[in-house]
């Protein structure tokens, strides 16, 4: 999915071919689950916050109370509007 693949960058994760480098003294590459698992998700939900924090005109519409899915959809939408702001 290349919006995983967009939000593994805006981490600074290494990815190839939709999977992503877990080091953990195994150095294997396992697919990439931001759009199915919270938490993979909630790490970057902080990263925008904190970012956010730092830069006082960056705002994020992330509501936690929504869904899963609705919260990497408005994830993947601010790190889109972050990357055209750079």
């Amino acid at each position: 999915m290349d919006n995983n693949k967009l939000i593994a960058e805006f981490m600074g994760v290494e990815t190839t071919d939709g999977l992503v480098f877990q080091d953990n003294n195994t150095h294997e590459f396992n697919p990439i689950k931001y759009h199915r698992e919270w938490n993979w998700l909630m790490p970057v939900v902080h990263e925008i916050d904190k970012i956010c924090r730092e830069n006082l005109g960056l705002n994020h519409n992330l509501h936690i109370g929504d869904n899963r899915a609705e919260v990497y959809l408005q994830v993947v939408e601010f790190i889109k509007e972050y990357n055209d702001e750079k």
